[in-house]
């Protein structure tokens, strides 16, 4: 799967469109990259700009709109009510899919090493890209601001960590880092006060409250030894919140800023949210996400609220964000849309026709055409699909057989081990089209002068193996699913057993048909690499044929 990184550069520029329109601009000309929101912020003016993509063409695309803010903003007119220390002010990077932060930090010391050096702008890295403590928290490098800053750079303890050590007075410093992933989160309550509203988001946030003398409400600030408040810390940690009223919906809110979702995840905040509010005699009557969201952040969200019901885990990624939406009440205001707030799905926009999509006839009438593509590769894996499918069910169907409400984790797992081993099928039925188209291409390449005769011959064995790689991994896939088919042929409902031995003939079915296609491709191959891939191939349709077979035997000796 692809890596994804967010990132959420602001400008100092909330007033002039056209300006802001020539930053964006650069963004989005960048292949890859998918530009999501644009806030301009006139009092402040100050404009927050958040794209996304793969981590190489975001980090171009924020290259060339640090560029273009350089060139288009003057920091010496530049006034607004937000601390600020350059015309591209902060640029943080965020992992959101497939990526970790230690990833994501190489990425913005890149970017950040880039700006410094091509642009000539002063950088300092921050939060997790930072080089020392001191320089993990923002408030501290942007102390003083852009007129503090020729002074600040005259300073050995606060040199850039790249670029110059020597004030621009056009476009003065950056700051490049790289953070958690920050979710903006609402909780709906049955009431209008605001104070209510505060007293649940004191009770949650992490900063908690002001400890008092007697009355909480009233009584005297305790102090520390500095005269400092004393605070009273909140339940749950990486959480900002504070209670408002919406006018608009007529309800009050719990306005929360989920800064670390590995810390406290978003349905974590939900449940203690409602715990605390009924304590205070509040209901929840739903919720608001405002912005975008990690895909991974849903899925949790709906395995979670499945987990506590005691039901499986191994269903689409479809049905648990159904889960979570309904868990979490994000219908409550208005109608939540995967396909407009996830933000994988916002990236992928438009899908690629693709295979699996087709209905049922619409790839066998695709199978059927002239066409050579899709062939049995393709449907040795769909074969398999099913055929593990069917295992995931027996699975999802034991988890809650009555009874057996005790085993509802074992079958979960069961499940989720089948669903894995389907999608990953699922996702080889294209890729096996893919790999003959590739060998046609090949094929098709100019073979006039020498140098074209070589590149083509190395294009063609280079296709050749992705065309023998595939329906192998077809295989291997394939095999797995028999270790969950035969679980739930000898533990799993009774009353499937007959469709575990189905399973077991279509595994069977498409890890002869998958060695098949490696067999005619290996042919195209020297013959020493060609009885290699022969070999391997043979010995696991033995070994999966076998498996198979003794499934199949074991439930037919129990009809």
């Amino acid at each position: 799967m692809n890596k994804i990184i967010e990132c959420v550069p602001n400008f100092s520029e909330g007033r002039d469109m056209d300006k802001i329109r020539q930053i964006t601009a650069e963004i989005e000309a960048v292949p890859g990259v998918k530009l999501l929101d644009v806030d301009p912020g006139k009092a402040t003016n100050r404009t927050v700009v958040t794209f996304a993509g793969e981590p190489e063409a975001v980090v171009e695309a924020a290259f060339r709109a640090v560029k273009k803010a350089a060139e288009v903003i003057d920091m010496r007119t530049h006034h607004g009510e937000h601390p600020r220390m350059g015309a591209t002010d902060v640029c943080p990077l965020v992992p959101v899919a497939n990526i970790s932060m230690e990833e994501t930090v190489e990425y913005a010391r890149q970017l950040a090493k880039r700006i410094g050096e091509e642009l000539r702008i002063p950088v300092y890295c921050y939060e997790y890209a930072a080089f020392t403590e001191e320089r993990r928290n923002l408030a501290n490098i942007r102390a003083g601001e852009y007129e503090g800053l020729k002074e600040k750079l005259a300073d050995p303890k606060w040199k850039p960590d790249f670029g110059p050590a020597e004030f621009n007075p056009k476009s003065g410093a950056t700051v490049v880092g790289a953070r958690d992933f920050l979710v903006a989160y609402n909780v709906n309550l049955n009431t209008t006060s605001t104070r209510r509203a505060n007293a649940v988001a004191f009770d949650v946030r992490e900063r908690g409250r002001v400890k008092r003398e007697g009355d909480p409400l009233t009584g005297k600030i305790v102090r520390d030894k500095d005269g400092n408040p004393v605070m009273i810390p909140g339940s749950l940690k990486a959480v900002k919140a504070i209670g408002w009223y919406i006018e608009e919906y007529g309800i009050a809110q719990i306005s929360m800023n989920l800064t670390n979702l590995s810390v406290t995840p978003l349905h974590v905040a939900f449940d203690e949210v409602c715990r605390r509010a009924e304590a205070r005699g509040l209901r929840v009557t739903g919720s608001e996400l405002v912005g975008l969201v990690p895909l991974q952040t849903m899925l949790d969200a709906g395995k979670y609220f499945l987990k506590k019901q005691k039901r499986s885990l191994g269903v689409p990624d479809s049905e648990l964000i159904r889960i979570a939406v309904l868990s979490l009440g994000l219908n409550d205001l208005y109608e939540f849309k995967p396909e407009e707030k996830i933000i994988e799905y916002v990236l992928a926009g438009k899908p690629e026709k693709r295979l699996v999509d087709k209905s049922l006839e619409g790839f066998m009438n695709e199978t059927a055409s002239e066409s050579p593509a899709p062939g049995g590769g393709s449907v040795s894996a769909y074969i398999g699909a099913l055929g593990t499918a069917l295992g995931t069910m027996v699975a999802n169907l034991s988890s809650h057989k009555r009874g057996w409400d005790d085993r509802w984790e074992e079958f979960s797992d069961w499940a989720v081990k089948g669903k894995e081993i389907q999608n990953e099928l699922l996702r080889l039925v294209d890729e096996d089209t893919k790999a003959f188209n590739a060998i046609m291409e090949a094929y098709g390449l100019p073979k006039k002068s020498e140098a074209e005769k070589e590149a083509r011959g190395q294009a063609i064995h280079e296709a050749t193996l992705r065309a023998i790689k595939v329906p192998y991994k077809v295989m291997e896939t394939a095999e797995k699913a028999l270790e969950v088919l035969d679980a739930m042929a000898r533990t799993g409902n009774p009353n499937s057993i007959s469709d575990t031995g189905v399973g077991a003939l279509a595994i069977r079915a498409a890890v002869e048909g998958a060695c098949l296609n490696v067999r005619i491709n290996a042919a195209g191959l020297e013959e020493r690499e060609k009885e290699e891939w022969i070999r391997k191939a043979e010995t696991l349709r033995h070994r999966a044929v076998e498996e198979a077979e003794h499934i199949h035997r074991y439930v037919l000796d129990r009809l």
